[in-house]
């Protein structure tokens, strides 16, 4: 670290007053800033609207990466991309890109390692190690634009699901939401977000009083406290009563659904008794349920559930009136489940 401001940590009322410390019109801040974000200029040197001497400033007084890649895995398909980045000091994080006929996701990080815990989860063997700045949650988004400009396309969607737990960063993802979001700039739309949690509940009513278009997932995983504690210790904290009234909260202040995802364990969590219980606790809410396969991890010893047992998940919360897709799986020889690649280099 520097010291220097870091470009993709400012809105564009930041940048205005850094220019003004150098003696620039206003005006030059706003040409750097459709530079980085419509041009997807790699730093300062490379905008020639601007001048020279303007550019030799720039490049003095400011940062313009934190992200720094140092390894590329790409599915066998070649429908995931997943890439290893190293942080000024020396830690890592990773970002997945995911195509889809109409859509070219993007799953980032919001820390590096995490303090959850999850047991099932490569983030969450590591443990935590620090909060992401808000620019470095945006430059994981501008990296794979880039990369994706180079064959004529863009972003369509962002989840905040990768290494980390977004609440527990919370002003950082917002502030990075915020600029990724600016018509200004990449002018992402808000319902092309979605925030994954494993269930902070005051970060969530929060969220919810915030109204915000962004889309809310809770890793819910199972549906009595004592199995969910023992997968996710976070439940010890804020259990299941507290965490469901608080998504009851976000639905009826923002009249917007709430997605369940559930990582399906083979004779952990995929039982049709597990189903009735699932939809026992979320019947009548406005939500949807994401059931998936789990993605193996070196550390914990469960494994996926079989597609017959999922299909049979799926149609019991079907039946109940619950809405639910089986996900697939991606990149899973290349490890794209979230830490899997940063916990193998650390």
């Amino acid at each position: 670290m520097t010291g220097k401001p870091f470009f993709f940590d400012l809105n564009i009322a930041d940048l205005k007053e850094q220019f003004k410390v150098l003696n620039e019109p206003p005006f030059r801040a706003q040409q750097l800033w459709q530079a980085m974000y419509v041009q997807l200029e790699h730093d300062a040197q490379q905008i020639t609207t601007l001048s020279k001497s303007l550019r030799t400033k720039l490049h003095e007084s400011m940062e313009f990466s934190h992200l720094t890649p140092i390894d590329r895995l790409v599915s066998s398909d070649g429908e995931t991309v997943k890439t290893l980045f190293r942080l000024p000091d020396g830690l890592s994080i990773e970002a997945v890109l995911m195509h889809y006929d109409e859509r070219d996701t993007l799953c980032i990080s919001s820390q590096a390692g995490c303090a959850m815990g999850c047991v099932f989860c490569a983030t969450g063997q590591m443990g935590f190690k620090r909060n992401l700045s808000s620019g470095e949650i945006v430059e994981q988004v501008i990296y794979y634009a880039r990369e994706l400009a180079k064959e004529n396309k863009v972003v369509t969607n962002i989840v905040i699901m990768g290494m980390g737990e977004p609440f527990h960063n919370y002003d950082a993802v917002m502030s990075a939401i915020d600029r990724l979001n600016d018509p200004r700039g990449l002018n992402l739309g808000a319902r092309r977000f979605t925030i994954s949690t494993v269930g902070i509940v005051p970060a969530i009513r929060q969220f919810a009083s915030e109204k915000r278009q962004v889309n809310l997932a809770i890793s819910l995983h199972a549906a009595n406290d004592a199995l969910r504690s023992m997968l996710l210790p976070i439940n010890r904290r804020y259990p299941l009563e507290d965490l469901m009234q608080a998504c009851r909260e976000y639905v009826s202040l923002t009249n917007r659904r709430v997605s369940f995802e559930w990582a399906l364990i083979q004779g952990v969590n995929d039982s049709p008794t597990d189903a009735r219980e699932l939809a026992s606790l979320i019947k009548g809410l406005l939500c949807h349920v994401n059931i998936i396969p789990l993605n193996p991890t070196i550390e914990y010893e469960g494994k996926p559930t079989t597609r017959e047992n999922a299909e049979v998940f799926k149609g019991i919360l079907e039946s109940s009136g619950i809405p639910c897709t089986i996900r697939l799986r991606r990149g899973i020889d290349i490890r794209a489940g979230c830490g899997q690649l940063a916990s193998k280099h650390q």
